[in-house]
């Protein structure tokens, strides 16, 4: 299994709004991604408007390729992308070692 580490990093004022967009897109959108296991969605205790996203995946490709290839991306990125004050930088570890 794959943990996907997200640090999302937010316009200021608007990280309530963020947090409901990511709940909207958990039900609806990752509930349907090829591998998708889970998502946690964490603020950072020590700067404000910054976010950890969590999401485990079944394999590395099912995020890196079925997911960030498909349509259901780019709906994602239209649901959340309006909040990003920045890209958010993306890695991944694995779970199973």
């Amino acid at each position: 299994m794959i943990l996907q580490i997200a640090q999302i990093k937010v316009r200021p004022g608007s990280g309530e709004a963020f947090q409901a967009a990511v709940a909207t897109a958990v039900g609806t959108i990752f509930a349907r991604a090829k591998g998708f296991v889970g998502l946690q969605l964490k603020p950072s205790l020590e700067t404000d408007d910054k976010f950890w996203l969590l999401a485990r995946w079944k394999t590395l490709e099912n995020h890196t390729v079925d997911f960030r290839g498909s349509a259901d991306f780019e709906a994602w990125r239209a649901l959340a992308g309006p909040f990003f004050a920045e890209p958010p930088l993306i890695d991944h570890v694995r779970l199973d070692v």
